[in-house]
């Protein structure tokens, strides 16, 4: 049996697209799919419904891959321990990771760069999702980590804290705030916002800050993302409430003013999820290393404090 046959099959399914299966394993999208044309003619059965978009597994499709999946990975997983064993840095492999879309854009960058350079026979496939998708996405298998603000207990997830980002107020330069540098929290009273979807966990700790202090706001527009809350905070719509390091770019080119809080703090914890249970792979387990080390977290202390890029 070929392994890397079932390899494909499994990317193909994991994805439900051809193409992106492909992309996995290095092949194009037709050899991809006579790959598991073989497989088929092999067991007598169809085990991908072709005719629909995006692609599904017949019955007896997610019966194969339900018990090849975990086949598949333990193998290459025993594979890639051997080789690491001769040489330390012959890490080979794909790790996924599952990102809420402000981690993955301003943090994740650097430490994929990094570790491809350690291991450059290793790869990191990112995913920007809402964040219960990432959640769902870990607890699935489809992402072996996830990186997720506002962390919660899950039965099946081990939680581990990762950093914590001052929160301040994002308002457009002219905004009367902008001259002052820092504000107290009750000169937000009134203030028109634009804020974040009701249902996320950010706008419920915002609002819980805001409720505590006796303050109340106008809510002008909500996002359920901070890239468009920061356009909406440039028009100018009103002002915002943000993790510090997701407005870096914007401060430097001048299109809005970070004002931190004089008063009080609130920050936005920011976690790392995996799979309680079995283990994480190798090429899972170094990149965590990574993300974990303690000059990763002096970089990331680094950035909060405006001393690297």
């Amino acid at each position: 049996m070929q392994l890397e046959a079932l390899k494909i099959f499994c990317d193909v399914i994991r994805w439900a697209s051809f193409s992106r299966g492909a992309a996995e394993n290095g092949i194009s999208q037709s050899s991809a799919s006579q790959a598991v044309h073989q497989l088929e003619l092999r067991l007598g059965v169809k085990l991908i419904d072709r005719s629909k978009r995006p692609l599904v597994p017949t019955v007896h499709g997610r019966v194969y891959y339900e018990g090849c999946k975990d086949l598949v990975g333990r193998y290459f997983e025993v594979e890639n321990r051997v080789k690491a064993l001769e040489n330390d840095k012959n890490v080979v492999g794909t790790v996924g990771v599952a990102s809420i879309y402000s981690v993955g854009l301003h943090h994740m960058s650097r430490y994929v760069g990094r570790f491809q350079a350690l291991y450059p026979s290793a790869d990191v496939r990112l995913e920007y999702l809402h964040p219960t998708r990432v959640v769902e996405s870990v607890t699935a298998g489809a992402a072996e980590l996830g990186l997720i603000s506002f962390p919660k207990k899950w039965p099946d997830l081990t939680v581990i804290p990762w950093r914590d980002e001052e929160m301040i107020v994002a308002v457009h330069p002219s905004h009367h705030f902008a001259r002052l540098g820092t504000v107290e929290i009750g000169q937000l009273d009134g203030e028109r916002f634009v804020n974040f979807d009701q249902d996320l966990s950010i706008r419920r700790a915002i609002d819980k800050f805001l409720r505590k202090h006796g303050v109340q706001v106008e809510t002008a527009l909500e996002f359920d993302n901070i890239e468009n809350i920061k356009r909406a905070v440039e028009i100018p719509a009103g002002v915002a409430i943000l993790p510090e390091p997701t407005v870096a770019r914007e401060v430097e080119n001048g299109s809005l003013v970070a004002v931190r809080f004089r008063d009080h703090r609130l920050v936005r914890p920011l976690a790392i999820l995996h799979r309680s249970g079995g283990g994480l792979g190798l090429t899972a387990s170094r990149f965590l290393e990574l993300l974990t080390a303690p000059e990763a977290a002096a970089a990331r202390e680094a950035v909060v404090l405006g001393k690297s890029c």
